[in-house]
């Protein structure tokens, strides 16, 4: 996002009109954006092995910093004035937007840091929510907000872990770290792969060992398919298969008569010939949720490849298989969100698809021959809105490009 795009400008336009700021007083800018996981859903809570990236829609915000400690923040998207003072945060509101401005403030306190200037803040969201983390870059723009007003310098690796914090201990959505990282660790142009047990990264160009595939290498365009239907994750099966995950995890080694960590098990703690020789021993849920995990991480290491190979299809594939496997074995995804995957993969042009998120909400993503995204975009909304008529007047079809990393503009 570059200084004078329509979000900043309308972020500076909401901040003055809806504080009524002078036009003498600063204003500071920065975007947060969205992100993709075109393969490693729902493995990061287990600490497992991922990929994604930044793309270059997200949330702009327009602040100013204050003299006191009071916090005040609108919302081009949300309904509602936030406002709460530095040295009595209130507790979480279920499905309130401003458990973030909140949760952020309370993770830089827990952090040591001392807020002694508040902000008034308006944010304005480029693609409507749902399924590209928009709470996650909400969360990550507060804490930029809140640190660069009070001077607070805190390195990006340290805000994925504050961005966590706000997700797992503020509002109480038990996730993991891919989000935050892919918002704040991305490189443009660049596919990241993240150990999240380890923090370990490594950027991947498109298309950097030609020599492994033949033909062209044509970086796919990233499509982002809405829906129209939006609910928090917190109150769906999320934080429930979660546990499944970790029960599964805990079984298996029980199993083998390995030790369980004391802080419980996750599925990364399970080495992969226990998975192999015991997975038929678990109940038929855990056992599904087991085979997503360790399938999808075998399909993030041939993922990884195809992308460096410059192999779209090959990579479409695997993404279209990740899909598959939450459907199947995660089972998840609404009625509208499978739907929407199944018309993606019947399109002209669509490499791969699958949700873009935990799929209970939201949107898909797919990687789509740039050539062919307009008639990819035109089926995609004949077919979805032949069966999901009522949401005719807010689906959408984006198509984006991978972006930078969360980031102060002035």
């Amino acid at each position: 996002m570059r200084e004078g795009s329509p979000a900043l400008v309308r972020a500076a336009e909401g901040l003055r009109r809806t504080f009524g700021l002078s036009p003498g007083v600063s204003i500071s800018r920065l975007f947060a954006p969205y992100r993709v996981c075109p393969i490693g859903a729902h493995v990061d809570h287990q600490d497992g092995v991922v990929t994604g990236m930044a793309i270059d829609q997200g949330v702009a915000f327009a602040f100013a910093p204050r003299t006191d400690t009071h916090v005040r923040a609108a919302s081009a998207n949300f309904s509602g004035l936030i406002e709460f003072n530095l040295a009595a945060i209130p507790a979480a509101v279920s499905g309130d937007w401003g458990n973030f401005p909140r949760g952020a403030a309370a993770a830089l306190q827990r952090s040591g840091r001392r807020l002694t200037r508040g902000v008034d803040l308006y944010l304005v969201g480029e693609l409507p929510v749902g399924g590209l983390s928009s709470s996650a870059a909400v969360g990550v723009g507060y804490l930029l907000a809140l640190e660069a007003a009070n001077d607070v310098q805190v390195s990006p690796e340290e805000n994925v872990r504050l961005a966590r914090a706000i997700e797992n201990e503020y509002v109480g959505l038990n996730s993991g770290v891919l989000d935050q990282s892919m918002i704040l660790l991305s490189r443009e142009g660049t596919l990241l792969e993240l150990d999240c047990r380890t923090g370990a990264r490594r950027y991947v160009s498109f298309g950097e060992r030609p020599e492994a595939t033949s033909g062209e290498h044509t970086m796919p365009a990233i499509a982002i398919a809405y829906s129209g239907l939006s609910n928090a994750l917190v109150g769906t099966g999320y934080n429930q298969r979660v546990a499944e995950c970790r029960d599964a995890a805990r079984l298996l080694l029980e199993r083998a008569g390995l030790p369980v960590p004391d802080g419980g098990a996750r599925l990364r703690d399970v080495p992969p010939h226990v998975y192999e020789t015991h997975a038929a021993a678990l109940p038929k849920p855990l056992r599904r949720r087991a085979a997503h995990y360790f399938g999808e991480q075998a399909r993030v290491a041939a993922g990884a490849r195809a992308w460096a190979a410059g192999d779209p299809t090959c990579i479409g594939q695997l993404v279209a298989e990740s899909g598959r496997s939450s459907i199947d074995n995660y089972e998840c995804g609404a009625l509208e969100l499978i739907a929407l995957y199944e018309a993606l993969l019947a399109a002209p042009g669509v490499y791969g698809a699958r949700f873009s998120g935990a799929g209970f909400r939201g949107s898909c993503i797919a990687l789509v021959d740039p050539d062919r995204a307009g008639d990819a975009g035109a089926h995609v909304r004949d077919a979805y809105l032949r069966a999901h008529p009522q949401y005719a007047v807010t689906f959408g079809f984006f198509r984006c490009a991978p972006g930078p990393a969360a980031h102060l503009l002035s």
